[in-house]
């Protein structure tokens, strides 16, 4: 990208859109700040609009901004939909754009997607609230154990792990308090990992991060909470596993279409094997977060990672 295709970060007004109506709104506020305070440090102007306060459309008009930086987490966030919005109103914005965001969103769908890149994905059933549910069939076909997800939630909500039949009704009850839709999934034992990458065309991967949760998977308390998990990165895996991992995840990326940045989780089994579990096209960014720290690792700061994010929105 030539330097005139950049903003000049003093004359650069960013509209940061956080907070929205999904079940990660409390998160995305919290990314939210990280960036703002990352970004005014650099130099750039930055107007905080809340997507999930009435009237937020016309303060993002009215922001007249050069730039949407996109820190929506969840349903009104990652789906695509903001993503719509800022296209109809001709903003240029962070992350993947209106169809990437969708697809990676449903966790079912974007399989179909790995599946014609070659990659390796786990084995999965669609439950759909108010269907008759045949709960042996499920098991006989995915075996045990097996987890339970909403199709189009992140942060591990709504998810859990089914060791035994007599807990599937329960699991089922708990996912269909996030979404109607679910998927059962074949469980995938392994180290737990998750690749960042960043870039449109060229993308790269950032250093693997192994996850070692306290509680029984990375739920929701392991990600959020202090002391949740432990983050190891560089991961402990051999080399050859290391660039297996990277080039799943760029190969995940580009497979759906995601431009500037995405996350995507991998299991690592016992043989060495990589198998995609999803991916994320806005990645958390507080101060608990996988992607400030395998950023890190690679040697960008925070404020580096942030002004990447908006010279990956103005590529053409």
């Amino acid at each position: 990208m030539s330097e005139i295709e950049k903003l000049r970060k003093d004359e650069t007004t960013v509209a940061l859109l956080y907070g929205g109506i999904s079940g990660e709104r409390e998160i995305s506020l919290k990314s939210g700040e990280n960036v703002i305070s990352a970004l005014r440090t650099e130099g750039y102007t930055v107007i905080p609009v809340d997507t999930g306060k009435q009237g937020f459309v016309t303060d993002l008009i009215n922001a007249k901004a050069d730039i949407a930086f996109i820190c929506l987490h969840g349903i009104g966030g990652e789906d695509g939909s903001i993503q719509g919005l800022c296209e109809v109103i001709n903003l240029p914005y962070t992350g993947s754009g209106i169809l990437a965001s969708s697809l990676a969103m449903d966790k079912e769908r974007s399989k179909l997607f790995y599946h014609k890149e070659g990659l390796l994905t786990p084995r999965s059933i669609m439950i759909c609230k108010g269907d008759s549910l045949d709960s042996k069939h499920i098991i006989n076909e995915l075996h045990l154990p097996l987890v339970i997800k909403p199709v189009s939630d992140g942060s591990s909500l709504g998810v859990s792990i089914v060791r035994d039949l007599s807990d599937f009704g329960q699991a089922i009850e708990n996912g269909f308090l996030i979404s109607d839709f679910l998927m059962a999934e074949q469980f995938i034992a392994g180290t737990e990992l998750t690749v960042a990458v960043l870039g449109n065309h060229d993308a790269r991967a950032l250093p693997p991060i192994e996850i070692v949760p306290v509680n029984e998977f990375y739920d929701f308390e392991s990600k959020y909470e202090e002391g949740g998990s432990r983050h190891i990165c560089p991961a402990r895996i051999r080399e050859e596993e290391r660039m297996a991992c990277q080039n799943a995840a760029i190969k995940a990326h580009r497979s759906l279409g995601c431009r500037g940045v995405s996350r995507t989780d991998i299991i690592l089994d016992q043989d060495g094997d990589c198998w995609v579990i999803e991916t994320n096209t806005i990645p958390g960014m507080t101060g608990t977060s996988l992607l400030p720290h395998a950023a890190e690792a690679a040697g960008i700061s925070l404020g580096e990672l942030y002004c990447m994010l908006i010279d990956f929105a103005l590529e053409k």
